[in-house]
């Protein structure tokens, strides 16, 4: 599928699953803008898109700060005069902890990370997407977010749940704009931070535990993010799509 002379915008693209979606984006011949708080990994990234064949712009941004989000959506609209694709990648969490040792300022920044930040960017281009009565969102939630099938902790889960209901919200809201909404619910994925918070034994054992009998690449979960972003998929809105290998079966 060709993007070409469509411009998306990746949050969260300096790595990991977020900098797999911009390099298949740039494969495609799209304009990637790439948003992170790491402007030179972010960079880093946005040189491979354009080898790859793409054009980039990497925007040092805060996506929890709504000022930094609206500077970004500027600067996109004034290099190439649109938005056509919006992906909420950007999100996590770092420390597993029991409910009652959650800090509440920890709660409030992992639900500012994970679910506030994809509001903020949908606000941002919204008006955008409905001047032109097209656009695709797809958000990035998990698998945590649709079932306990993997133990992570409490806030990083609603988070993810918020996400889910903010896709479906949203999807009936702008429809009759053009413009859809979806969400992805990857299982465990194989990103730098993954491999940075288990041993190799704990990942034998996380992989042993989901049918496939192994953890997803990133590359797995961009290809799902392109369909949902391609013209192919213009009568699916509002839907979660389960990429887990089969560790939650609806």
């Amino acid at each position: 599928m060709s993007f070409r002379d469509q411009t998306v915008m990746v949050t969260g693209a300096a790595k990991g699953i977020g900098a797999a979606i911009a390099r298949a984006f740039g494969r495609e011949g799209a304009r990637v803008a790439l948003l992170d708080v790491d402007a030179p990994g972010a960079q880093s990234v946005a040189d491979e898109v354009t080898r790859l064949g793409g054009e980039a712009l990497a925007l040092k941004t805060d996506v929890t700060v709504g000022s930094d989000v609206r500077a970004a959506v500027d600067a996109i609209v004034s290099r190439w005069g649109r938005i056509d694709v919006l992906v909420n990648n950007a999100g996590g969490f770092s420390v597993v902890r029991r409910t009652e040792e959650i800090p509440e300022d920890e709660w409030e920044a992992i639900l500012r990370f994970n679910l506030t930040s994809a509001f903020l960017c949908v606000k941002a281009v919204l008006p955008m997407m409905r001047r032109q009565k097209s656009g695709r969102i797809v958000n990035l939630s998990s698998v945590v977010g649709r079932s306990g099938a993997v133990t992570v902790t409490l806030h990083y889960a609603a988070a993810k749940a918020g996400v889910l209901g903010l896709t479906r919200q949203l999807a009936r809201e702008v429809a009759a704009d053009g413009i859809t909404v979806n969400a992805i619910a990857p299982g465990t994925v194989a990103t730098e931070r993954f491999k940075a918070l288990r041993s190799p034994e704990e990942t034998r054992r996380l992989a042993d535990s989901v049918p496939v009998r192994r953890v997803a690449e990133p590359e797995e979960i961009a290809h799902v993010v392109l369909f949902l972003a391609s013209p192919a998929s213009g009568y699916i809105t509002g839907a979660a799509v389960d990429v887990n290998g089969g560790l939650m079966m609806a």
